[in-house]
């Protein structure tokens, strides 16, 4: 019952962050999940904001010619000058696989396995690092930051479903515990592929601390929806709403074997960027979300595809 939230923009935020750690280390990171109520402290400073985004015309083809005076940024509807800007970024990729569990999705789970396999082995390069998350009850790290594809690869086939869905807690620890590991944010590219339905029954996190995470953490979420049903649930709502907010794609294959289509389309994005660089101004560190726009110029009919804004830091 997933599908895929595939769709690729990303925006990396050049910020020093400090924060209270989970215990990384741990295989099960239910503790991770929130069992106390302490907020975790971030302090950060944005002095410039990097994105990471996708073009793709009216028929969903991606446009690769545009240039630096094509587009234009607005931070909070106020205009910005983009100070730097690059074609087809090759920043090393900073990936989080989250593969549900539960038993809901007994009957499909082979597909999964193997499609999340082909994925890995056609993605990943010397420079490229991933993490593979089950998540029933709770979300379980089963496989660390790694460039080994034998190692991820076995960590995803030695999967076995069982027991509710904590998604949220999953989200939660795979962009605070991991995904933020490498510093400074805007030196990589981060993205997450979530397989699930979306029906999270188990977390201690909310959906809106999960995406707020994901945010600070600067993670483009791909979904793929693993509802066969045809109906559409609150599941799909979650999927999709994860992958909007953060700029990615959600998928809904309609059968199991399409599965490998969804991972070849997010490949596919990943590797079609643009990249491009601001210093905002006013420059406000207030802690909140400050939202931003790229638009492409003369071009109506050209998506993009970005991150919906960033967590300013907060001094004082």
């Amino acid at each position: 019952m997933k599908y895929v939230v595939a769709s690729l923009a990303a925006l990396g935020i050049a910020a020093a962050l400090s924060f209270s750690s989970l215990d990384a280390q741990q295989k099960s990171v239910q503790a991770s999940a929130g069992k106390d109520n302490t907020p975790t402290q971030f302090s950060s400073e944005v002095t410039r904001v990097n994105m990471l985004f996708s073009v793709t015309d009216k028929h969903g083809r991606f446009v690769t010619d545009l240039t630096q005076k094509d587009f234009e940024v607005t931070e909070n509807k106020k205009p910005q000058e983009i100070l730097e800007f690059t074609s087809e970024s090759d920043l090393p990729l900073r990936l989080a696989i989250l593969v549900d569990t539960s038993n809901s999705i007994r009957d499909r789970f082979h597909f999964q396995q193997e499609a999340a396999v082909n994925f890995v082995n056609g993605i990943m390069r010397d420079q490229d690092k991933a993490i593979v998350v089950s998540f029933d009850s709770s979300a379980e790290l089963v496989a660390d930051l790694t460039n080994d594809t034998n190692k991820l690869e076995n960590a995803i086939r030695g999967l076995r479903p069982g027991g509710g869905t904590a998604l949220y807690d999953a989200v939660y620890f795979a962009c605070h515990d991991k995904l933020m590991q490498d510093q400074p944010l805007y030196k990589f590219r981060r993205a997450m592929v979530v397989l699930s339905d979306g029906e999270d029954d188990d977390s201690h996190h909310s959906r809106d601390q999960a995406l707020e995470m994901a945010q600070k953490a600067d993670v483009v979420v791909y979904t793929i929806s693993t509802n066969i049903s045809g109906q559409p649930t609150d599941g799909d709502k979650v999927m999709r709403y994860f992958a909007e907010q953060t700029g990615g794609v959600a998928f809904f294959p309609f059968q199991a074997s399409d599965l490998n289509q969804s991972f070849e389309n997010i490949a596919n994005e990943l590797r079609h960027q643009y990249n491009l660089l601001y210093r905002p101004e006013p420059l406000k560190n207030d802690g909140l979300f400050h939202t931003v726009r790229i638009k492409v110029r003369g071009h109506k009919n050209f998506i993009v595809r970005a991150r919906r804004g960033y967590y300013a830091g907060r001094t004082g």
